[in-house]
């Protein structure tokens, strides 16, 4: 064999005097690994939450009564015409909750959902101006409102922002009284916006014409003016403070006549091995038990993200409207996370997409604000206030680079966020997960129902909140 030499001269093959890597390679024992997963992550939530056994696969949230309903966002749809009011969505009113529940009711949502009337706005401009008579219901469909207050002394104060489903005069248009409000703050646009306003006019007419409406009305003020606590919950009637020997009140604790109950949830697959794969390679490791491995760290995966996101039980989906707000600029700040850590007692853990966390730090190096960090099983874990600040990558990043951040107070028996579980199962792997074989085909496949039993329960609404439309996007310098 004839070789060509750097400069291009050829000649002759030098002969070796030892044998190749390549041939020793024949003889020599490879040193393997496990079959490795980029997918897996840390998976915070399922580590931090407190399981329940549920036996029966059934867990019932027992809860005091609730005279007054909550308020919630409203939602919208887009139509060749412009942005409408879902009929359905007009329920999260507290004066229209229930209203669905009939056909006549569901008509008549539907007719108070066409007298909304768009309404497109600047940034910068007022939209609402504090002193002024109430003269309908505003509901934000897409855009930031920032709404402002005067001070003590006469100065301008931010109290807040509204959002995407945020409204405003809903209970003056429904009150029914005949004083003329007056807005209490003032309205203005921190970005282009997109409104839907219902005149006071409009509803008025529609209340004098509808009986079932003025009936809801009616039962609406019924149920304000009876005793309840500052969560709307039936009131225990106490005394105290008292001297002399006063007639002292009767009291019991009225319980939710219908209460949530939580059915487990599954995540599932099947397993399918080739006996001729398990018979022939199985040394030096069990083909079925590696593969099987896999597809439980998959699982897993899997089950975390449907804590999270699932549309029906999912804890983005599931956080009460009263406990989500928005950022006050766009970026999460200090402050909002103080907002945030606020709506509740007993805050366990933050949980961010690692980008909103990247961007709340950003936020503090601006400050000169220094996060501490904390000792979680033996990692290092950056805090804010001392609450751990944990990252998943479920937590969704939406088109327009926003995303969430969950605050959560853990635990049964301090009335928060726990997952449920039920162990015991028959063939059961892990703790709520199985393996059941079932049979080989005609083809010699060997297969498996991998099933793995999960669901999350929020024991009282202020448990979690969400700090919403949190911008992850880097500034440009």
């Amino acid at each position: 064999m004839t070789t060509i030499s750097p400069r291009g001269e050829v000649g002759e093959e030098t002969p070796r005097l030892s044998l190749s890597p390549a041939g020793a390679r024949t003889l020599a024992t490879t040193t393997k690994t496990p079959p490795q997963m980029q997918a897996i992550s840390s998976r915070w939530l399922l580590r931090k939450l407190p399981w329940v056994e549920v036996s029966g696969g059934t867990y019932r949230i027992n809860r005091r009564r609730v005279r007054t309903a909550r308020p919630r966002r409203l939602g919208f749809v887009w139509t060749a015409d412009g942005a409408r009011v879902v009929p359905e969505s007009l329920c999260g009113l507290p004066a229209l909750h229930g209203l669905d529940a009939t056909a006549e009711g569901r008509e008549l949502l539907a007719e108070l959902a066409s007298r909304f009337v768009l309404r497109e706005v600047d940034s910068g401009e007022v939209v609402i101006e504090e002193g002024s008579p109430v003269t309908g219901m505003l509901a934000v469909v897409r855009g930031r409102l920032e709404r402002l207050g005067t001070g003590r002394y006469g100065s301008t104060a931010l109290l807040g922002v509204l959002t995407d489903g945020g409204h405003l005069g809903d209970e003056a248009l429904t009150s029914g009284t005949d004083d003329a409000p007056v807005w209490n703050q003032t309205l203005r646009a921190a970005t282009s916006a997109t409104v839907l306003t219902l005149p006071t006019p409009a509803f008025q007419r529609l209340r004098e014409a509808s009986p079932v409406l003025r009936a809801r009305l009616d039962a609406h003020r019924s149920d304000a003016a009876r005793l309840a606590n500052r969560r709307g919950e039936s009131a225990i009637r106490l005394s105290a403070g008292h001297q002399g020997e006063p007639v002292i009140p009767n009291a019991f604790a009225d319980y939710d006549p219908a209460p949530h109950e939580i059915q487990l949830s599954v995540a599932q697959t099947i397993l399918n091995v080739h006996t001729r794969v398990g018979d022939l390679y199985n040394d030096p490791m069990n083909q079925a038990e590696e593969q099987l491995r896999l597809v439980v760290e998959e699982l897993r995966e899997r089950q975390e993200w449907e804590l999270l996101n699932h549309p029906e039980f999912g804890l983005l989906h599931e956080a009460d409207d009263t406990q989500r707000i928005s950022t006050w600029s766009g970026p999460p700040t200090p402050d909002d996370m103080d907002d945030l850590l606020s709506m509740r007692r007993g805050t366990r853990l933050f949980l961010a997409h690692p980008k909103a966390i990247a961007a709340f730090f950003r936020e503090c190096t601006r400050r000169g604000v220094y996060p501490e960090r904390t000792t979680d099983d033996g990692r290092e874990v950056l805090s804010w206030r001392g609450v751990p600040l944990y990252p998943c990558g479920k937590i969704p990043v939406s088109a327009d680079h926003t995303s969430s951040i969950l605050a959560l107070r853990t635990g049964e028996d301090d009335a928060g966020v726990i997952g449920l579980r039920q162990t015991g199962i028959p063939d059961e792997y892990e703790p709520s997960l199985n393996v059941r074989f079932m049979g080989i085909t005609e083809a010699a496949i060997a297969r498996y129902l991998v099933s793995a039993y999960f669901n999350t329960a929020i024991l009282v609404p202020d448990a979690l909140g969400v700090l919403e439309n949190v911008d992850i996007a880097a500034p440009r310098t």
